[in-house]
């Protein structure tokens, strides 16, 4: 079957959060964007679902805040966890400089589909769902495009611009050569969800104990909860019985043993595996990375999704100009990952030291844990609440958005 060819300015493989956002601002600026989905839908379950702060100032910036806080989602305002006995305030939002001073839960793919409908105005957008890209298309050293599976046949892509956003185990990005430093990570976790129901206390985002990190999220109707175990750990886990689990969960928060039989079976329990890792480059001629593609995060924080935001903020503002001129220069490309590596580098070195200090410690302890003493603090003073608001919150360079966005009658569809 011969490929259908199609011609555009910049072609997006993944439509995760970065590439949901960089082609709604790529095409808010003119610029013509296909995105590359290989999923039908959005719906993956078990994705973050943490929206930032410094996302919904984005969402601000762009006009679009309001339309997003329609739709249903929890807010969070503080941060709180328990150590062994002791109940600890870890972080306060009040005081951000931002519009929203919480973060929002709400599932990604709700996120995903509010993002796709805002690109949708826009006739230059274009989302391609069930497309599997297999190959880019290269010409002396340069990426010109992608060849992709479609349902309906072989797609070509022809390209200024291929942009990688196509996750931790990016295709693009191992197709381009790129090299990736992996850091590791001790730890795995386990997600899975138990209903909520009338009367349940408010409940705590995280609980340590001896051997556990147990974390609960308030999706409203239910509660998403993550199990955090040694890494490798769940064959063992596994091994010990479906029981055995159901009575640790138990332990941990006994409000659930009236519904704890809800986790039926093992298929019941989805394994994130947990991987910390950065491109060395991010791009080459004609290619560049972003999000989960250039850096996997780990879940300490819920600071991915927010990350990858950044990224796309950060690649509208400095790709719209040279693509609308029909190429973009390598060394913009440069400048994007100089821009957007230190913030990474710098939160990625916070998620490590915690993995390294306190989540290993955590997982190979016996006895009832303690809160350290600076820890105890956050309870003392409150003030100190907000320097873990704002590293979570708003990381360590909050991009804003300064591609242009056309006139309504120029190119927004209806």
């Amino acid at each position: 079957m011969a490929a259908e060819t199609i011609t555009t300015d910049c072609a997006i493989a993944g439509g995760g959060p970065a590439g949901m956002m960089l082609g709604l601002l790529l095409a808010r600026a003119g610029i013509d964007v296909v995105v590359l989905e290989k999923h039908a839908d959005f719906f993956r379950d078990f994705r973050g679902d943490t929206i930032h702060p410094s996302t919904l100032e984005v969402m601000y910036e762009l006009g679009i805040l309001d339309d997003f806080l329609k739709r249903p989602h929890q807010e969070v305002r503080e941060l709180t966890g328990q150590i062994g006995d002791e109940r600890i305030i870890l972080a306060d939002f009040s005081h951000l400089p931002t519009h929203c001073r919480f973060i929002a839960l709400m599932p990604q793919w709700d996120f995903l589909d509010f993002l796709a409908d805002q690109a949708r105005r826009y006739l230059n957008f274009h989302l391609k769902l069930q497309v599997r890209v297999t190959e880019l298309i290269m010409e002396q050293g340069r990426v010109l495009g992608l060849r992709a599976e479609a349902p309906e046949g072989p797609l070509e892509v022809k390209a200024d611009l291929v942009v990688g956003a196509d996750g931790r185990h990016s295709d693009v990005r191992a197709q381009a050569g790129l090299k990736v430093e992996d850091f590791g990570a001790p730890m795995d976790v386990l997600w899975f969800r138990l209903s909520k129901r009338p009367g349940d206390s408010e409940q705590l985002l995280g609980r340590v104990q001896a051997g556990v990190v147990f974390v609960t999220l308030d999706r409203g109707d239910y509660w998403q909860c993550a199990y955090v175990i040694p890494k490798g750990g769940f064959k063992e886990l596994r091994g010990r019985g479906l029981e055995a689990f159901r009575a640790a969960v138990v332990g941990l928060n006994s409000e659930f043993a009236d519904r704890v039989q809800e986790i039926a079976s093992w298929d019941d329990v989805k394994l994130l595996t947990v991987t910390v890792d950065r491109l060395k480059r991010w791009y080459r001629p004609g290619l560049i990375c972003i999000g989960d593609a250039a850096h996997a995060m780990s879940p300490i924080g819920g600071v991915g999704i927010n990350l990858a935001i950044q990224d796309a903020v950060a690649a509208a503002n400095l790709l719209w100009e040279p693509l609308g001129n029909g190429r973009v220069p390598v060394v913009t490309l440069a400048e994007l990952q100089a821009r957007r590596e230190w913030p990474t580098k710098m939160m990625q070195a916070v998620q490590l030291f915690i993995q390294k200090r306190v989540i290993r410690g955590v997982l190979t302890m016996t006895d009832r844990p303690r809160p350290p003493f600076a820890v105890t603090l956050f309870n003392r003073f409150a003030f100190l609440r907000r320097v873990p608001a704002r590293l979570i919150g708003m990381g360590f360079r909050p991009e804003h958005v300064r591609s242009p966005e056309l006139k309504p009658d120029q190119n927004i569809a209806g």
